[in-house]
């Protein structure tokens, strides 16, 4: 039966019944039609240490090879590295984005490991907020780059959470669909993993950790979400190699002792996990993110810029009242803001200026000391300089005296010595007598 609603403002709703057929029973049609033709997008984060499986993961959930970039543990600090794919499959196109956390928990400090993770994660939500509040948008055809869902990748040690396992996903639990995921899982027993689950989950339960909960309202998909949340978190193994099994070739690890198998049920969670994700609840998870996590962001990004949703009277409130109250606010604050500054400048120049005088007042007692001291330097090189020229000039004048009486004393003993060689040389003087008298 079909059945129309009228509704007035002065009374209540009413059913009525139609006649006949009218056709807007087409809708759902018309709407799934338009969403093909447009595609979806999907985002996934992927947080977990170098080397745990992530890209192998992605690549076996998806059948396919991702191009990536092999990391080392050598990174100084976290990065995030976003790639983008187009994915058909039948009629439906998919945009996939998978972000990879590259150096996580390689550093030795890791304070600051999910410090990148939360501001990626808001600088997404920020994003679309701000396509939000333009005059002029397009959400229909937005690239929404909003992280959906994070799979969280534990390290299979078979012992417990690390610290830093559960101070990231506490810190990412109100911003992101968390799904915990034990990497590698084909290293441990049975025994030993159900005991790690059970660890994991009484942990993070106890830390208040929110995990995303599997819708159960849902008739069609209840109970089968209500298997996967007993099952989380889900014990993986990936592999994107196929081996031969039997008569069949299928995705699994090879060892000496055996094969794991990738979608054996027995194997590991991975079949559990790829229908989970990509076949029940993938919208779930997109409506999620907006209408929980975007929203709770909005609301708190709004809330601090101070809109609410009713004034103190409890009445409703005008958008353009809520602007023009906030811009008088602004120019308020602004103006009182302005003055501040201001008069800051004022008594900063006040400052400066006395301080430059005080200063130079410093200045000038300093030149007038070492005027003073050089005053009284070059008089005291000028007595010097006298005092030395009169040293001087005695000394000319003692030098001169001993000079005269060394004269008069050494002249009557040159002339003693002067007859003395004359008298020492006979031959010469006979020759000289010969030279005569001739």
């Amino acid at each position: 039966m079909l059945v129309i609603m009228a509704a007035d403002e002065n009374e209540e709703m009413r059913s009525l019944e139609l006649s006949g057929q009218v056709g807007f029973t087409s809708l759902p049609h018309q709407v799934v039609r338009k969403f093909v033709e447009r595609g979806f997008c999907f985002n996934i984060l992927c947080v977990g240490e170098t080397g745990i499986g992530k890209s192998t993961l992605i690549n076996t959930l998806f059948n396919t090879t991702f191009e990536n970039e092999e990391a080392d543990h050598y990174e100084q600090e976290v990065k995030l590295r976003s790639q983008t794919y187009e994915l058909q499959e039948h009629t439906v196109k998919l945009k996939l984005t998978v972000v990879h956390t590259v150096g996580f928990g390689d550093q030795i400090n890791k304070e600051e490991s999910c410090k990148p993770l939360v501001d990626y994660i808001e600088a997404q939500f920020e994003k679309f907020l701000e396509e939000e509040q333009k005059i002029k948008r397009s959400l229909f055809n937005y690239d929404d780059t909003r992280i959906h869902v994070c799979l969280y990748f534990i390290a299979p040690t078979g012992h417990t959470l690390k610290s830093l396992d559960l101070v990231t996903m506490k810190k990412l639990d109100s911003k992101v669909n968390i799904i915990p995921i034990i990497a590698k899982a084909d290293i441990m027993s049975k025994s030993d993993l159900a005991h790690l689950k059970k660890t994991i989950m009484n942990e993070l339960q106890s830390y208040g950790v929110q995990l995303y909960q599997f819708p159960t309202e849902d008739e069609e998909v209840g109970e089968i979400n209500s298997s996967l949340n007993a099952r989380l978190p889900f014990a993986v193994v990936g592999s994107t190699e196929d081996v031969k099994i039997g008569n069949r070739m299928v995705k699994a690890r090879s060892y000496p002792w055996g094969a794991v198998q990738v979608e054996n049920e027995e194997h590991c969670d991975f079949v559990h996990l790829r229908e989970m994700l990509l076949r029940v609840n993938m919208d779930d998870l997109l409506e999620q993110t907006h209408s929980r996590h975007y929203e709770l962001y909005r609301r708190c990004k709004l809330e601090e810029m101070g809109f609410k949703d009713t004034d103190p009277d409890s009445q409703s409130f005008s958008l353009q009242e809520m602007y023009e109250t906030k811009r008088k606010e602004f120019l308020r604050e602004l103006q009182h803001r302005e003055e501040s500054m201001r008069q800051m400048f004022v008594n900063k120049v006040k400052e400066t200026e006395a301080e430059l005088k005080e200063k130079e007042k410093e200045l000038h007692e300093r030149f007038e000391q070492l005027k003073r001291m050089h005053q009284e330097e070059k008089r005291n090189l000028e007595e010097k300089r006298r005092e030395l020229e009169e040293e001087m000039n005695a000394f000319n004048r003692r030098k001169v005296a001993a000079e005269a009486l060394m004269g008069q004393a050494l002249q009557p003993l040159k002339k003693e010595k002067d007859k003395k060689n004359f008298f020492s040389l006979p031959s010469a003087c006979s020759l000289t007598s010969g030279r005569n008298l001739n």
